[in-house]
């Protein structure tokens, strides 16, 4: 087995040591304390909770937002708008993965946790509240905006939290087993948000004005009722054994010396190559989110005239093969290895972003639901290894800011570029644009992934 150098001069290959390291008593403890399975459910229902809230906010933006807030400016530059606020997210993720993963790294995971929860929870309940801008004007997506900014800075803090309880509670061998569970999170999410929205359009039948007035606040309002569920779970369980080890140890080495540097200036100096480089590598991956969970919701309805019912039951179907797509790659990650996985992800990427516009333009509803499912298929398959991956790339004392800084790059590079120039590609050039600006950046992916060192022997203690 493999460990990883708390602190090395500068990035370097693992050390092979000939035996595992054995728990800490405080581990121990804390394991007979809190199931290895109980943390899984727990990081799982918490991931689902903050990205249904992160997904609405998406299925919202394509369906209603653009009438919703900026009714000014018509339907293409509306469009364009309501994915700019879609956008914001993105940018405020590597903001929130900083600030989280300081705490993260200095107080615990479980703590850190409760906070991205609430701020996620109450974020998500305000934009349910917020009057359109026919009421209050400019004012209404001003707010949209800074709401937005602190969905995405409390997803930027939830994603390393919730992969790192599992990872460091998981037996070796098997971390892209139960890293897998809080991956699952977005496809219950997204089965989640459609669902809640397809729902709420069959009450209200075919009320378009009910639903632009009032009906689109439902799943937004609703999300308060996750977060409390979410709340209990997560307070529910103890911190992971391999942190309480840490912190034991670093008390230790602490005694009569300077005072450790924060968890981002050591991250950045001592791992800021495989920070960037997993930035790189999971680039792809949401630029596949983004146009499997949003873009292609508004385009099935916008551009090829599709019911709103038929591309929302589309989209739940597709988190279906999505959850399957996270569940194959995972366990297979603990077989061949996490990086084979993520490149494989990023040649089918390639492909796929140069077929898919063609083969949506056909305008039938079979090739919709083919270009859905084959979409998520992908990110599923980049998506369930990388929960595994980034952790075992960091050292403990900084291992929350390190994956959460990469992790939410990419988000920058792939979640929020594509959101802004998309429509307007698709506009001025075709859906085909679309797809080579995708299949460019899955070949960066794919040389950024095979930069990365394999990871899946490394200790995590």
């Amino acid at each position: 087995m493999t460990t990883v150098s708390p602190e090395p001069a500068s990035p370097a290959p693992p050390v092979v040591s000939p035996e595992p390291a054995m728990p800490t008593e405080a581990g121990a403890r804390a394991t007979t304390r809190t199931s290895v399975r109980r943390v899984a459910v727990a990081s799982c229902i918490g991931t689902t909770i903050e990205f249904y809230d992160f997904f609405i906010y998406g299925t919202a933006a394509a369906l209603v937002f653009p009438k919703v807030f900026f009714p000014a400016l018509g339907s293409t530059a509306g469009t364009v708008a309501s994915f700019a606020t879609f956008a914001v997210a993105f940018f405020a993720r590597p903001v929130g993965a900083m600030l989280f993963g300081h705490y993260g790294d200095r107080i615990g995971r479980k703590k850190t946790l409760v906070s991205t929860l609430l701020l996620m929870g109450i974020s998500t309940l305000l934009i349910g509240l917020l009057p359109s801008a026919e009421t209050i004007g400019v004012a209404a997506p001003l707010i949209l905006v800074l709401l937005r900014f602190a969905q995405g800075f409390a997803v930027g803090g939830e994603w390393a939290g919730a992969t790192l309880l599992t990872a460091e509670y998981a037996p070796p061998g098997k971390r892209g087993l139960y890293a897998m569970f809080p991956q699952l999170g977005p496809a219950l999410a997204f089965v989640l948000s459609s669902g809640t929205f397809l729902v709420t359009g069959a009450v209200l039948g075919d009320s378009n004005e009910a639903f632009l007035n009032w009906g689109w606040r439902v799943p937004f309002l609703f999300s308060i009722v996750l977060v409390a569920i979410g709340l209990y779970m997560r307070l529910a369980i103890e911190e992971t054994p391999v942190f309480r080890a840490n912190q034991a140890e670093q008390a230790v080495q602490a005694e009569g010396q300077e005072p450790r540097r924060l968890p981002f200036a050591d991250a950045w100096r001592y791992q800021s190559k495989e920070i960037l480089l997993s930035a790189g590598a999971l680039a792809t991956l949401f630029a596949f989110f983004y146009m499997g969970t949003a873009f292609l919701t508004s385009y099935g309805t916008k551009t090829l005239g599709f019911s709103r019912p038929f591309v929302l039951s589309v989209g739940i179907a597709s988190a279906v093969v999505f959850g399957a797509a996270i569940v194959v790659s995972a366990l297979y990650s603990d077989r061949i290895g996490r990086r084979k996985v993520i490149m494989a992800s990023c040649v089918a990427a390639v492909f796929w972003a140069l077929a898919l516009f063609p083969l949506l333009d056909t305008g039938s509803p079979a090739a919709f639901a083919i270009g859905m499912f084959g979409t998520l298929a992908i990110f599923g398959i980049a998506y369930g290894p990388c929960g595994a991956l980034l952790p075992e790339m960091f050292a403990t004392r900084y291992r929350y800011t390190g994956a959460g800084l990469g992790y939410n790059l990419a988000g920058v590079l792939g979640g929020a570029i594509p959101p802004l120039i998309a429509a307007p590609l698709a506009a001025s050039f075709g859906g085909a644009a679309i797809g080579v600006l995708l299949a460019v950046l899955a070949v960066f992916s794919f040389f950024c992934t095979r930069a990365l060192v394999e990871t899946k022997d490394v200790a995590l203690s």
